[in-house]
Order: C-alpha cells, then structure tokens, then sequence
C-alpha cells in the first residue's frame, strides 16, 4: 500500500493535466490508467487521430481541386489507406510517449489498471489498494447511442472505429450533425465515400450561432455531404455486407430507408463512471448520470473530486484541462479558477469553425441588448489567395458598454483566430480594443480586426 497526496482515476486531458500540475506544485500524484497508453479517449481514438486524417484528406482534397489552379502540374495521388493509418497511428504515439515522459520528468507514478473506491480516500486497482489524501475522478465519457441502434464497430460504428475502418466505405449514413458526425463525414466524403448526415433537429451543430448553422451547411452540402434534418431514426439493421437504417421525418410522420456499406453513430457521448463503485460511498449524479460538484469541483463525498466530461458542462478536453489545473491549485490549498463564459469550441471540418460566449439567440432569450460586426472571408487578401474566400467572422458586443460578449466565425485557421476575441474577453475588452490594434497584412487575422470595426463606424474592406 502507497500514500499519495493526490491519486486521478483517469489519463486524459483532463487527468494527465491535473496530474502535472498537481506534481509541480509539490503533491505527491499517481494517475490510474487501464489504457495500455495515456492520454485517454481525446489522444488515443479521439481528438489527434481524427486530426491526422482530416488533414491527410485535406490534401488530398487540395491536390485534387486547387494544384493545377495554382499551376502544380501533374497526376494526383492515390489513397494508400494503411498508410494513411500508420501516419495516424504515429501521430497519435508520438503524443502518448510524450505524456509519459513528462509523468518521469514530474515524478508521477503511473499506476496500470481499472481503478475503484471502495472508501473514501481508498483507491483499489486489481488486488491492490492505494491510499491518498484526495482523490480526483477524470474518467472521461464514453459513446452513447440511440434505441434501435446497436453499435457493433464493424457495420454500426462509433467514432473509434470511424478511425480505424478496414477500408473507406464507398457510402456512410452519420446519425447526427454534431461535431464527430460532420467531422468524420468530412474525411470519408473526401476518400470518395457517398456521405448522408441525419439530425433529429432542423439544423446541424446544435447550440451553435444560425448564421454558422446556416453557412457551414450550404458549404458541407457543396462539398458532397447530404443532409436529412428533422428526422428521427427508428432503427439500424445490418447484414454482412451493408446497413439499413428506418427513419421518420418529424414534418409529416412519413418514414423512409437508407442503405449504406456503414453507419455512424454521432448522437453524443455520456459521462464513463462504470466500476468506479459511486453509489457504494454516496457519490451524488444529476438526473443526467454526471457527477455533481460544487464551486471547487468537490463531490458529495468530502476528499473526493471529478472534472471533465465526467461532470456538467461541455464535453471539451480543453475544459477538461482547465479543471484539472484548477483543482491541483485547490489541493495545494491555493484558488482555483475556470471562466466557463471562455471556453472556446471547434469544428475541424473545411472551412473550420470556431465559437465562444454568447450568440445572438441566447441574448435575444435573456432580453439583453448587443450589437454584431460580421465581415465577409471574400473581403480578406489572404482567405482568397488560398481558395478560402467562403465563411465570415461575427463578434457580438453590449450595445451599451461595447464589451464582447461573444464571436462566431467559419473561415479559414477558425480555431486559432478565436483565442484572440477568448484573450479580448478574459481581459473584459470593448470590441474598439480590437479594432485599434494593429494586425498584420495580409493575415486572415485582419478578419477579426475588420468584424470589431463592423461593431463601430464599420468594416474597411467590406
């Protein structure tokens, strides 16, 4: 038996994170991990290996449509799938030996299993039981699906074996328009796969500001992804060779089938808190199977913390992160501080998208007034220059105060240029604060500093 300051069931973003700064601030921390690597769900078949091949597709896409527009001559390249696979395959280890390095480097005892409490301050692993003054719950979620669909990973499949398919089907069905479905939607329609998306909702990205809704829609649909909204799936069967999927549209009762080589089931994910042993020690869950947690991420059981997906809030692995370094700041007896007003989220599809705080509905709900500045790629020397001129950026600020509230944006580099406006918010800054500083030319940057001038006297290049 070991006494820790601190043991993290769990080693993903959230986790890892915890167990660094936990580590750097002098507690001693061990990190359960039943993976054969760290970095959990978001590193291993997650967020890095669905990059590597939306940016693999990616070229592929561009040396098929824009080489020879920017005068690259010549034939364009074939899809060699396993070695698509063993370029993801490295990217994603070339990140999980990274994490283990830093465990060494921050003295973090890395504990291999599945990890339960039998009792407060008592974590067991196998046979084996570890003791430690805190113990912290990061384990992530996990898919979820729909009656009358049985994920199977080999016709019905999760976003894991979306990531690892034995070859690019020549026609997928995605059950929901979230982030995962238009995502891998994106990767597979690129590989020559006939892509059709079905949401129960009467837009995709749910949540999401309507212009983006709206516009990200109309570009997918260019890109040869088909869309079935308002649609309610009743059922998937398969055979050895294809899937049918029943669904009825919401408009009319009417119902109709699908067939296609696979489906993908994108209708979100639930907090994974199996075998940790929660209702044998009082762990309290809300009506949604999340832990609940106070102000300082405490459970219902003194000693006892969770954070990530496994708790309320958006299931994001920087969210995640920003838990677990402000829970070791709250063990070390220090404040701990996340600003869930600033929590950026992003889609990795072409053209990326990228929001943060409020948008235009939500304030219009709260009764609350604001203005927009909304500036159009086509105006931006740069975004046109790399066949990116489609997409806009939309700031949202207080009619009064001119503070920023929120931004929207779908354009090229969407991802980054949103921690600008997160960086302008956390300092409280009117939208004129980004239309006076200086950006550099041509940058797709200048997109921003134009929308902040559309929230004043007006854009220059619109």
């Amino acid at each position: 038996m070991a006494n820790y300051d601190v043991i993290i069931i769990g080693a993903g973003p959230g986790g890892y994170v915890c167990a660094i700064r936990c580590a750097q601030l002098g507690l001693k921390t061990a990190v359960i991990e039943g993976r054969e690597t760290l970095g959990g769900t978001c590193l291993n078949v997650g967020c890095i290996p669905s990059k590597a091949l939306l940016h693999a597709t990616h070229c592929l896409h561009d040396a098929e449509t824009n080489f020879a527009r920017m005068g690259l001559k010549g034939k364009s390249p074939s899809v060699d799938w396993k070695q698509m696979q063993v370029y993801k395959d490295d990217v994603v280890g070339q990140n999980t030996k990274g994490i283990e390095f830093l465990f060494k480097k921050n003295k973090i005892d890395w504990i291999k299993g599945w990890g339960s409490i039998p009792a407060p301050g008592k974590v067991k692993v196998g046979e084996e039981l570890h003791e430690a003054r805190h113990i912290v719950i990061a384990t992530g979620s996990q898919s979820a699906t729909i009656p009358g669909v049985e994920i199977d990973e080999d016709r019905v499949i999760s976003s894991t074996g979306a990531l690892s398919l034995a070859k690019p089907p020549k026609s997928l069905l995605v059950i929901g328009a979230g982030v995962i479905g238009l995502e891998m939607g994106s990767v597979y329609a690129r590989l020559g796969a006939r892509v059709t998306v079905v949401e129960y909702l009467d837009a995709i990205t749910p949540g999401m500001d309507r212009d983006v809704q709206k516009t990200l829609q109309r570009i997918l649909k260019k890109q040869g992804l088909e869309f079935i909204l308002g649609a309610a799936v009743q059922g998937v069967t398969s055979t050895r060779t294809k899937t049918r999927t029943t669904y009825r549209l919401k408009k009319d009762g009417s119902e109709h089938v699908l067939d296609a080589d696979v489906v993908l089931v994108s209708t979100g994910r639930r907090p994974f808190t199996d075998g940790l042993g929660l209702d044998g020690i009082g762990v309290q869950l809300t009506e949604r199977g999340q832990i609940a947690t106070d102000s300082t991420w405490a459970t219902t059981v003194p000693g006892i913390y969770a954070i990530g997906d496994a708790i309320e809030g958006p299931m994001l692995a920087h969210k995640a992160e920003d838990e677990g370094m402000a829970v070791a700041e709250v063990l070390a007896g220090k404040k701990g501080h996340v600003n869930y007003g600033v929590i950026p989220s992003v889609i990795y599809t072409t053209p990326e998208v990228a929001s943060v705080g409020e948008t235009e509905q939500s304030l219009k709900e709260a009764g609350r007034p604001y203005k927009v500045g909304k500036f159009s790629y086509m105006g931006n020397a740069r975004a046109k220059a790399v066949f990116q001129g489609e997409g806009f950026v939309k700031i949202i600020a207080d009619k009064q105060t001119d503070r920023i509230l929120g931004a929207h944006l779908i354009g090229p580099a969407a991802g980054e240029l949103i921690h600008e406006i997160c960086v302008a918010m956390e300092f409280g800054a009117s939208a004129e604060d980004i239309a006076l500083t200086c950006h550099a030319h041509p940058t797709w940057s200048e997109a921003v500093r134009e929308a902040a001038l559309a929230c004043g006297d007006g854009a220059i290049h619109a």
